[in-house]
């Protein structure tokens, strides 16, 4: 339902709860904050449902290079546009929306140059913690908060530039929709947009968590042939081959043999794509050489801790094989992430099932704690 508009000259400080990082490594702090009103080219949003990603456990862990506190987390959330900017025209009050973290502002060289969906305009603030003007929208105990990736969806209300939210159909509710604001979409680009997976290709796909369960269905999307998941987790089986793996490989049993090797006899040459989910520089290494020679193309989408690098002989480069990454799938969220939500609807994406639990905002530590478990795929926030 839409909501009435309201006049931006008499808008307050939203007072509200959030789940605040005051310091990394310690438990998020659910309290009141105080969210101000959207100025120019911004949007406030009632958030409504949000998902618990790895990356924000990673960011409170204190191990992101760009992590800085105190912070309001949380990036995968999507709500109601509660009020709008001067200058806004993307989105009206009561439009029901995603938070990008990625954003997409269709003017800078990025996204002009039609090779990327990164976008440029807003990346030094963004990675700063604040707002386009320098300035925070949060604050609590008399304290300014840090915003986290443009978005902080683990707040009641967040503000994000006008550029960090699209519009979508009511149609998806949004304890669905939120979770296409990072790892369906990003694991499921990165088969059918960056990599475009090839018809009766060969793929393996390392580390089957929810990006991971992504880019299986992307590959069974374009109709890949052999579908390989690689985990060390042997519970992880049955999840991949709901989500279209025609093949289930441990690399912890292989009897001596490297997953490079076993991947390359059973697809008679190498993978013609490969896939890392899991932010090892070491699987990142045996994903690359699994690949077919010639060929062969290596998608990087975990994120490594801060000072890793990854290694390899010069040689398998020089025959062939490619190694690239992608952010968020290479998905441009406001011109594409509505035709995610188009193939959810008609039955073509899964979405619900990657939902294995649910909490409210006021236990949302323990939903950090269930993300470690090995049965838990999404965790998704109620924030009403």
């Amino acid at each position: 339902m839409t909501q009435p508009r309201r006049d931006l000259n008499q808008c307050t400080n939203f007072p509200n709860q959030a789940a605040i990082a005051w310091e990394a490594g310690a438990p998020l702090s659910y309290e009141d904050i105080e969210v101000a009103p959207p100025r120019a080219g911004e949007v406030r949003i009632q958030v409504h449902h949000t998902g618990v990603c790895h990356t924000d456990a990673y960011t409170l862990s204190g191990k992101d290079p760009e992590g800085a506190f105190p912070v309001v987390l949380g990036h995968e959330g999507a709500g109601i546009v509660e009020s709008v900017g001067e200058g806004v025209t993307s989105v009206n009050v009561g439009d029901y929306v995603v938070a990008l973290y990625t954003p997409e502002c269709r003017e800078c060289k990025f996204c002009k140059s039609g090779k990327t969906n990164l976008c440029g305009k807003i990346r030094a603030t963004q990675g700063k913690g604040v707002m386009p003007d320098g300035t925070s929208r949060f604050r609590a105990r008399g304290k300014d908060l840090l915003h986290f990736m443009g978005t902080s969806t683990f707040s009641q209300y967040t503000v994000v530039a006008d550029i960090s939210v699209v519009a979508v159909t009511p149609k998806i509710p949004t304890d669905r929709s939120c979770l296409l604001g990072c790892g369906i979409t990003t694991g499921y680009g990165a088969a059918v947009v960056t990599a475009k997976v090839e018809e009766g290709s060969n793929v393996a796909v390392f580390g089957v968590g929810c990006v991971g369960l992504s880019v299986l269905q992307g590959a069974v999307k374009n109709k890949a042939g052999k579908i390989i998941a690689v985990d060390v987790n042997d519970g992880k089986e049955a999840w991949a081959r709901k989500f279209g793996a025609t093949h289930f490989v441990n690399p912890t049993k292989l009897s001596g043999k490297t997953i490079q090797e076993h991947l390359i006899e059973m697809t008679d040459g190498g993978c013609d794509y490969t896939f890392d989910c899991t932010g090892n520089v070491g699987v990142m290494r045996a994903a690359l050489e699994a690949c077919h020679k010639g060929w062969g193309e290596s998608i990087v989408i975990g994120v490594a801790a801060a000072g890793q690098e990854i290694a390899t002989r010069p040689f398998q480069l020089v025959t062939g094989r490619v190694w690239k990454g992608c952010a968020f799938g290479g998905i441009k969220g406001r011109t594409q992430l509505p035709g995610l939500v188009d193939d959810y609807l008609n039955g073509e994406l899964k979405v619900d099932e990657f939902i294995t639990h649910r909490q409210p905002l006021s236990a949302i530590n323990s939903a950090f704690d269930q993300m470690k478990e090995g049965d838990c795929v999404r965790c998704v926030v109620d924030m009403k």
